[in-house]
């Protein structure tokens, strides 16, 4: 309730909160921190630049400064700056009164935070990682780390960043789920604004493009702490990195830019003063986009023996992408043209931003083109177009914060400081980035570069601080507002449509004063005890019984509290469950060098061959092992909380109109997840195509044991359905006794799997052997986790019917848990034939 929630002046307000408007503002005070950070590391590299092989920073510290840049602004800056307006705003837009699951929300958070500071840690853990931003193999396993020690920074970066990747993918199940099925009545998908629609994008190419870069990371993370050999052979490891990370690289570019795309067309119509022009058309357009972004990675790799055929496929999709493009920048140009163009500050960033949009577009066409790609690839234009894009996309962003800031905030800034911020801003971007296309020739990610190049790093050097000079007005702009800034209207913007301007800046904590409805045509808050009692007393709900706004006309609202079901907006499980996962990958990032040490105990000849000298670590055993009992506690936890989040009882949920929050979040969750394990399948297809698939024989000697865990699990799949039925006739005994029967099951199944691993032991076939063990190993390893995880849901659910007689009245829980052990059982189907009868 929202009398039990702490103000927004207490600490405990920010540790506790779900509420989504909470967690926008700290997912955007975070991200503007990570932009510092990030942001400096690129001022010291750019002074190293001022002259060839001039030296403030050591060779590795360059390379450090340029990696952890690029990471820091492309995963922990963009992503999130754009995640904290779609929490605050994405709600107000469709008519919600917050997201489906504000405990995912905040757990999102979290680990967000947590992922950031464990990347701020691992410049002290020996130096961060150094392997460029785009982390290529080779470059990217501990044989390239000077010493095994210094393993643990660039082990913590992974781990970050899978953390990172975890938040990702629980915000995109929150934010589908809710999008498809908390939209306001009368709200269908066209309706929706146009921040919505590109948020909705998004996190659909979220949802694909970050469980291919998770599966990365996982195979990654394996290579440079359990010392597998998926990315350190000659046997196509740098090609299978390649292939894995820009089938997430190139949707990444929409993913960032999408957001700002949106903000673009909200900001163009309202200073505008009319509706995008061709709205339906920009709409299918940015479809396109987002299915085509999966379709056009292998352009980044136009230089590897891929064959002129591909290429060229290709390079016609590259060109193809821009198409789309070209309509809603044309869209944008036309909107102005008809319009009456207000020059206030989020309109000038908006302007810019496309203006820079362009340049970039052009210049990307070039590496479109196989021929000039053989050129260009590998030098500095490539780093300026990749600006250009992706900081036009940061220049919208900006925007998007002038633009909503006094809704947020409550408060209006001074627009003269705005307007000066521009101006140093577009002189300082332009004065950093486009010196680089004159200096195109130089290498990237190097600090010697050939005479009479100078003076354009110079100039970019000048630039950088210009720019960095920018963001301190920007800040100094609205510390002013908070401090003494007048109090912001309802609706500041004289043509703004969007719902959130039609509720008091800042919006009351249930967001509404009635029900959002749009069955009229327009935005109404309607009062459902009103129209009930209307209804009862034998009459129909007049335009008394509504409490109206005229859709952005900021119409004074009444704020009343009405008698209904509220949600609970405090949960400390969120920063636990963030907290334990921090933990347990410090402890877990440390293991490389007692690892080490137990293959010099396993295979003394391998590890003096390959050069490995570990001693075992207590200190980072002692911490992985805290990491888990924080964990375990903190999801038992979690998983008991009485945690009230209603769903609507009327809104718009086409095309999901049957299936509830949860199970639909269950789907979404499984669809990421078949990514997951397609691209370690894929992994394990490709390395063996690569070395001949007869090459490698099946690494199981026993195939009895395969089949037998295959019946295993079939069998507990037909368990799992009586379970359902068993919940559904409110048979407590028959319900245990099917529970209990899939919990026995799944740990034979962990049994046979341990026997047949321990087998290959005996026989001196580790992980670490040889590219087909460790395929092996990975992959039905990280099936057995998904086992695993399935097993503690199990003995959880257990422990509920038997302590408070669960899942009797609404056995939904039981068909969710279903839903997730058929997958299991349906990737082991698949993984059977592949290892051990091919």
């Amino acid at each position: 309730m929202a009398d039990d929630f702490p103000p927004m002046t207490s600490i405990k307000r920010w540790l506790v909160t779900t509420n989504h408007k909470d967690v926008g503002i700290l997912y955007l005070v975070t991200a503007m921190f990570f932009l510092l950070f990030g942001g400096i590391l690129a001022l010291l590299f750019r002074v190293q630049l001022w002259s060839s092989g001039y030296s403030i920073l050591s060779d590795s510290g360059f390379n450090q400064s340029v990696s952890m840049h690029g990471l820091l602004m492309v995963f922990w800056f963009l992503s999130p700056i754009a995640s904290g307006f779609a929490n605050y705003l994405v709600p107000l837009q469709i008519g919600a009164k917050d997201l489906a699951f504000p405990r995912l929300n905040a757990l999102s958070y979290w680990l967000y935070l947590f992922s950031g500071i464990l990347i701020g840690i691992s410049f002290f853990q020996g130096g961060t990682f150094a392997g460029g931003w785009t982390m290529y193999a080779p470059l990217n396993v501990p044989m390239y780390t000077p010493a095994i020690e210094a393993t643990t920074g660039g082990n913590a970066t992974i781990l970050a960043l899978t953390m990172f990747v975890v938040s990702i993918t629980l915000g995109t199940v929150n934010f589908l789920t809710t999008i498809h099925r908390s939209r306001a009545e009368g709200m269908g998908l066209w309706n929706m604004p146009l921040f919505t629609w590109s948020w909705l994008l998004t996190v659909w190419m979220m949802l694909f493009a970050f469980a291919a870069l998770l599966a990365a990371l996982l195979l990654l993370a394996t290579d440079r702490i359990l010392l597998t050999q998926y990315f350190a052979t000659d046997q196509g490891s740098s090609l299978l990195w390649a292939h894995i990370f820009w089938f997430f690289g190139h949707p990444e570019v929409y993913i960032v830019f999408f957001p700002a795309l949106g903000i673009m067309f909200e900001t163009f119509q309202t200073f505008t003063g009319r509706r995008l022009v061709g709205r339906k058309w920009v709409i299918i357009a940015m479809v396109l986009v987002a299915v085509q972004s999966f379709l056009v990675w292998m352009h980044h790799m136009f230089l590897t023996t891929i064959n002129l055929e591909i290429k060229t496929l290709f390079m016609a999709t590259t060109i193809g992408i821009s198409l789309p493009f070209d309509l809603m920048v044309f869209a944008l140009i036309y909107t102005m043209v008809k319009g009456r163009v207000r020059f206030t500050t989020p309109f000038l960033f908006s302007l810019g931003a496309l203006v820079l949009f362009i340049l970039g577009g052009i210049t990307g066409v070039f590496l479109g083109a196989v021929v000039l790609d053989y050129e260009f690839r590998g030098t500095y234009w490539v780093v300026a177009h990749f600006h250009y894009v992706m900081v036009s996309g940061v220049t919208a962003l900006v925007a998007g914060l002038y633009y909503w800031w006094p809704k947020i905030s409550g408060k209006m800034y001074n627009e003269t400081l705005g307007k000066i911020h521009f101006a140093v801003y577009f002189v300082g971007f332009n004065l950093l980035y486009f010196p680089m296309f004159l200096a195109w020739d130089t290498p990237r990610r190097v600090f010697h570069y050939q005479e009479g190049m100078e003076i354009w790093h110079q100039m970019a050097t000048v630039g950088a601080f210009v720019f960095g000079f920018s963001f301190l007005i920007m800040f100094y702009t609205f510390g002013k507002s908070l401090v003494s800034g007048p109090d912001a209207p309802d609706n500041p913007w004289e043509f703004a449509r969007t719902a959130e301007w039609a509720i008091p800046s800042p919006p009351p904590l249930e967001n509404w004063p009635g029900r959002p409805s749009y069955r009229s045509g327009h935005l109404e808050f309607v009062d459902d005890a009103a129209e009930a009692a209307a209804a009862t007393d034998g009459g129909t709900a007049t335009g008394t019984d509504l409490a109206r706004a005229d859709h952005g006309h900021g119409h004074e609202l009444d704020t009343h509290e009405h008698e209904e079901e509220h949600a609970d907006h405090a949960s400390i499980w969120p920063l636990g469950i963030g907290l334990g996962v921090f933990v347990l990958f410090v402890g877990l990032g440390g293991m490389t060098s007692s690892v080490a040490a137990l293959i010099e105990s396993l295979d003394p000849a391998y590890a003096e061959a390959a050069g490995l000298d570990g001693e075992f670590s207590y200190l980072y055993s002692g911490i992985t092992l805290l990491g888990l009992a924080i964990l375990t506690y903190v999801l038992f936890q979690f998983g008991l909380e009485e945690f009230n989040a209603p769903e609507m009882a009327i809104a718009e949920r086409w095309p999901f109109e049957n299936v509830g929050n949860t199970k639909l979040g269950v789907w979404i969750f499984l669809a990421s997840d078949v990514v997951v394990f397609g691209a370690a399948i894929g992994a394990y297809v490709f390395m063996r195509i690569y070395a001949g698939w007869h090459t490698w024989g099946p690494v199981p000697d026993h195939t009895w044991a395969g089949l037998l865990n295959t019946y295993i699990l079939l069998t507990s799949s037909f368990t799992v359905i009586l379970a359902l039925v068993m919940a559904e006739r409110g048979n407590k005994k028959g319900l245990l006794a099917t529970l209990g029967a899939t919990l026995v099951l799944g740990l034979t199944f962990m049994g046979v799997k341990t026997w047949e691993w321990s087998d290959k032991f005996a026989q001196g076939d580790f992980w670490f052997s040889g590219i087909e063990y460790s395929l092996y190993y990975v992959t039905t390893g990280l099936h057995g986790l998904h086992v695993l995880l399935g097993l503690f849901l199990a003995s959880f659910m257990i422990f509920r019917i038997v302590t408070i007689d669960a899942y009797l009245e609404d056995s939904r829980p039981v068909e969710f848990f279903g839903l997730y052990w058929h997958f299991v059982d349906i990737v082991w189907v698949i993984l059977f034939p592949l290892f051990y009868l091919m």
